[in-house]
């Protein structure tokens, strides 16, 4: 009896010892659907937008991902004028070329005044200036605190509306409303 015991308890240990036992691969962070399947992990949230100029013609790519601090924002574009740009996210999810004015205004679900040292701002959409080299090349990051990527919220850039990323012609200058006197709009992409 004793060894019909020990050889049972083995078994059972052996059996709770390969059900409990996982790789940090194949955990899920789901858990059950409650079909006795494995729930898949949720997604990362992420979004991208073309960028295209004035004469609709692809410069580069802005890639979004949300992340604990933010947004975070990834700008590779080409083509563009050596020097200081604005760099906006707008209200609207239009990129209709040559000026880009169906972007609309920037993205301000708060009703705040433009401009990062304006005691009213800033909008959620107001980015740092970007840096074009002489090669007319800009690679640039940031991360906005103000935004989201979650549907459904107030401030996430995937509404139903959609939003944009617009490059202006000139620097902003962080303070003076609506657009930080930045300029035309040289290039602009329906983030989604």
């Amino acid at each position: 009896m004793r060894n019909s015991n020990k050889w049972l308890a083995a078994i059972c240990f052996a059996a709770l010892a390969g059900c409990s036992s996982t790789t940090g691969a194949s955990v899920m962070t789901g858990g059950h659907d409650g079909h006795g399947q494995h729930a898949e992990p949720a997604a990362p949230l992420a979004a991208k937008a073309n960028i295209i100029n004035g004469k609709g013609e692809t410069i580069g790519m802005a890639e979004f991902a949300e992340t604990p601090a933010g947004v975070q924002i990834r700008l590779q574009v080409s083509g563009l004028t050596p020097g200081i740009h604005g760099f906006h996210i707008h209200a609207k999810g239009k990129c209709d070329i040559p000026d880009f004015k169906t972007a609309g205004d920037h993205f301000n679900p708060q009703m705040k005044k433009h401009g990062f040292h304006n005691p009213q701002g800033p909008h959620a959409g107001d980015l740092p200036n970007i840096n074009v080299g002489s090669d007319g090349k800009a690679t640039a990051e940031a991360i906005d605190k103000r935004v989201t990527l979650v549907r459904g919220k107030p401030n996430s850039l995937l509404n139903s509306e959609g939003t944009s990323l617009v490059i202006h012609a000139d620097p902003d200058d962080y303070q003076t409303d609506p657009a930080g006197n930045s300029g035309a709009r040289v290039a602009c992409g329906v983030i989604g």
